[in-house]
C-alpha cells in the first residue's frame, strides 16, 4: 500500500505542476494551454480541471498524513 501512496503522490504532483504552469501561462501571456488544447468551455476542459483540483486535495491530504505520522515528540 506505501507503493501505490508513493506513485499517488508523484502522480498528483505532476498534475498540479501542469495546473500551475497553466496559471503562469493564464498570469504572464493571457493564454489557457488547457482550453487550447480541449476548447473554450467544453466538457474535456472541465474533467482537466477537476482532475488537477483532486490532485491537489489528495496531495494535501497525504502530505498531512505523512506529517502526522513522522513527527518526533
Amino acid at each position: 500500500m506505501n507503493k501505490f501512496l508513493n506513485v499517488l503522490q508523484g502522480v498528483c504532483y505532476i498534475l498540479i505542476v501542469i495546473g500551475a504552469i497553466n496559471w503562469g501561462l493564464i498570469g504572464f501571456f493571457n493564454f489557457n494551454l488547457v482550453e487550447a488544447v480541449f476548447g473554450i468551455g467544453t466538457t474535456a476542459t472541465r474533467i482537466v480541471y477537476d482532475i488537477v483540483g483532486i490532485a491537489a486535495i489528495i496531495s494535501v491530504i497525504l502530505t498531512i498524513r505523512y506529517t502526522i505520522e513522522n513527527r518526533e515528540y
